[in-house]
């Protein structure tokens, strides 16, 4: 692996952990259920995230980052 493409796969990875952190942090205000629901089921987490889009814009921005770095990387 060359290491441009390592260090996108890494930056991606980074910023999809640091979204769905995020995204647990939001939802655990929002409701205890949504919380748990993005600890136990991440893609569920953002489909909350996708019906409540003015309170977590910019998660689901950084989660698309994260896979727009990884696909590019691959």
């Amino acid at each position: 692996m060359e290491p441009v493409s390592a260090t996108l796969i890494t930056f991606g990875v980074i910023l999809l952990a640091f979204s769905w952190f995020y995204l647990m942090f939001v939802s655990f205000e929002e409701d205890f259920g949504w919380g748990l629901c993005a600890i136990f089921l991440p893609p569920l987490a953002y489909l909350y995230a996708c019906f409540n889009w003015s309170k977590t814009q910019s998660i689901l921005l950084l989660a698309v980052l994260g896979w727009i770095l990884i696909l590019i990387g691959w």
